[in-house]
């Protein structure tokens, strides 16, 4: 269990919020707008009305007790700018804050963020991939070159092991696992057999996935 201080409850910040407060994390929300407070308290452990661009408002908060400080401020960058900067200059341990462009994540990471999140471009990101692919139904990317794919099994690998059709040599892809009626089973080996009920997670880059799954 972590101890997370959210700022800035727009739509984004409840559902991160909610997520947060589900997987048993405390949650303190802070947001200057009392009508979003109001709305978020049943769903985290604590909620504060406040200026997080305040130093002495922050400073009262305690953040170098917080595992996490996420920074969720919308239609005012430069308070989630002041606000990213107070927080790692009062101790915060991990700083991560939301851009919505490129130039917001620069100055954000320049002044103090650890990390940023952009949402829209993330989403973006995932929707044409998934969308415009008839094989993957999920994508997770880990850096700008390789991602875990949800993948399914093409036709013509129905029937056959994963050491007949041999990806891992032909194309340097990884079968991490294969999912069936809902259930992942990571015990993969060459004798697995293959079927059209199942997907794949794999693990490889780009390039490679788009020879290897016409993507």
């Amino acid at each position: 269990m972590k101890s997370i201080l959210l700022i800035g409850i727009s739509n984004f910040g409840a559902m991160i919020a909610k997520q947060l407060q589900d997987l048993g994390h405390q949650v303190l929300a802070v947001d200057r707008d009392e009508a979003r407070i109001n709305a978020i308290l049943p769903v985290v452990t604590d909620a504060q009305i406040g200026d997080s661009t305040n130093e002495a408002f922050l400073r009262s908060l305690g953040i170098n007790n917080f595992d996490v400080c996420i920074v969720t401020i919308v239609s005012d960058f430069q308070s989630s700018l002041e606000t990213t900067s107070l927080l790692k200059e009062l101790g915060g341990k991990l700083v991560v804050s939301r851009a919505d462009r490129e130039v917001q994540a620069k100055f954000l990471l320049r002044n103090g963020a650890d990390e940023v999140i952009n949402p829209e471009k993330q989403i973006a990101e995932w929707a044409a991939i998934r969308y415009a692919s008839n094989h993957i139904l999920d994508y997770i990317n880990l850096d700008g070159d390789h991602a875990i794919y949800e993948i399914s099994v093409p036709n013509e690998w129905a029937g056959k092991s994963v050491g007949q059709i041999d990806i891992r040599k032909r194309f340097g892809i990884n079968i991490m696992a294969v999912k069936q009626n809902g259930k992942l089973n990571f015990a993969v080996t060459p004798e697995t057999i293959l079927s059209r009920t199942m997907t794949m997670l794999v693990f490889g880059d780009r390039k490679s996935m788009q020879k290897c799954f016409k993507i």
